[in-house]
């Protein structure tokens, strides 16, 4: 079984890939606002973002359950809605984050990492 051929992008060269690359890197060591500080307010940021929702579910079930009683349990599939929300919104913070000061490279990240692209080389030969 034979691995498919991963072409370079469009008029980047290895040298320019491995180039942005490192750039990125040392742009991350440069930057001085990531402390431990950092993280652990991010990990609090990204715990309210679910539990938030999660309680307001939990409340506007228990209401419903109150007023107008029922064979299903609304505050339990609430709270369920309210998670899959709040989980949506974690995500969707932690995505745009780790994507603040990276350059567009016009690059899939595979094709920065993966050495497969080497093959063509022979081929051109």
């Amino acid at each position: 079984m034979s691995r498919p051929k991963q072409k370079r992008p469009a008029g980047k060269s290895m040298s320019e890939i491995v180039g942005n690359k490192q750039e990125r890197r040392l742009a991350a060591r440069r930057q001085q606002d990531w402390t431990i500080w950092f993280g652990l307010g991010m990990f609090g940021l990204i715990g309210w973002s679910v539990a938030i929702p999660s309680l307001i579910g939990i409340s506007v079930g228990l209401w419903i359950d109150h007023h107008w009683p029922s064979q299903y349990s609304w505050t339990l599939m609430l709270m369920l809605f309210g998670v899959g929300i709040g989980c949506t919104n974690a995500w969707r913070w932690i995505h745009r984050e780790s994507h603040i000061g990276r350059p567009e490279t016009g690059t899939d990240t595979a094709e920065l990492g993966d050495s497969s692209h080497f093959a063509d080389r022979e081929d051109s030969k």
